[in-house]
């Protein structure tokens, strides 16, 4: 059953069984959460794990971490909340004392908290200040890249992180009208992007905007940056047989992630191809169709060559 916390309802999250599975988690070891959300993996892992596993959760959105510590207090002191980002889970876990886990979970997606609150400014669905920062300590929103940055930029923004094909002439149309008057709504964003775009080029299943607002959020939240430290930091903090588990939902994002996990000496893939969901979880959660899960493990020798890599 899904649990309440301050009228936000906790659904199951994305890939639940496919988690629990592939993370494997038993009673005695410790899992970090680098993305912890509303806490619905956390909570998963809580129950896999019991009675005495212990779930470390990362969440740099101060809301969502109030009314996550809410929902999984129930877990005593079983569950411990950081509030930073993930790019600093090895650092933060040194803080809390804690040199090496049994496992992470990392999903990248966007959590139905932030999506939901208009005034957070990720969604084009109802007319919001267009904000877009997942932290409060972000100082730069994504009016102000918008509003600042040179044509040229802001098309680099959008093909580079948002693999949107019209991206020099929607950055024309956004320069164009923000001399008239700024750029400072989702609806303004959107409707720039509607006119800038012409009719062919429309997606049949999507808003015409989705790119755009893709690649803003990343660049606000330097999300590739992060991803990019994650990966390259997080595989020393696992105890040999830890298993790193990433949960990605774009092609950018899962490039990263495969060539990261493929390229690091002291991992070994656990799956081939991501893992995705299946038909029965699609139709339950639209947000899930394009949830993709991949594998790693920390391997327990590595050559003397790579000891300097974990």
């Amino acid at each position: 059953m899904p649990v309440m916390a301050d009228n936000y309802e906790i659904h199951v999250p994305v890939l639940p069984r496919e988690v629990v599975e592939w993370l494997a988690p038993e009673s005695s070891k410790v899992y970090v959460d680098g993305t912890l959300g509303l806490g619905g993996h956390a909570s998963l892992i809580l129950e896999k794990s019991s009675p005495s596993g212990r779930v470390v959760g990362f969440e740099w959105d101060k809301q969502a971490a109030r009314l996550a510590a809410a929902n999984l207090q129930r877990f005593g002191k079983r569950f411990t909340l950081v509030e930073a980002s993930y790019a600093d889970i090895v650092e933060q876990c040194s803080v809390i004392g804690l040199e090496q886990v049994d496992g992470v979970l990392v999903d990248l997606g966007l959590s139905s908290l932030q999506l939901d609150t208009p005034e957070r400014g990720f969604s084009f669905m109802t007319d919001a200040p267009l904000d877009m920062r997942m932290g409060s300590h972000l100082k730069v929103t994504a009016a102000e890249l918008v509003n600042r940055l040179k044509k040229d930029d802001l098309a680099d923004i959008f093909f580079n992180y948002g693999e949107e094909r019209q991206s020099r002439r929607i950055a024309r149309f956004i320069v164009e009208a923000r001399m008239k008057q700024p750029v400072n709504t989702t609806r303004q964003l959107a409707d720039i992007v509607g006119k800038a775009v012409p009719p062919k080029y429309h997606p049949k299943k999507k808003h015409v905007a989705t790119k755009v607002f893709q690649a803003l959020r990343i660049a606000v939240n330097r999300e590739f940056d992060n991803l990019v430290k994650l990966l390259a930091d997080v595989p020393r903090l696992l105890v040999p047989g830890g298993r790193l588990c990433v949960i990605s939902f774009h092609s950018l994002e899962d490039r990263i992630v495969k060539q990261a996990l493929a390229a690091h000496p002291g991992l070994k893939i656990l799956t081939r191809k991501p893992v995705g969901p299946g038909a029965d979880e699609i139709e339950e959660n639209r947000r899930s169709r394009s949830a993709k899960l991949r594998v790693a493990e920390r391997i327990e020798e590595i050559s003397d060559g790579c000891s300097s890599c974990l």
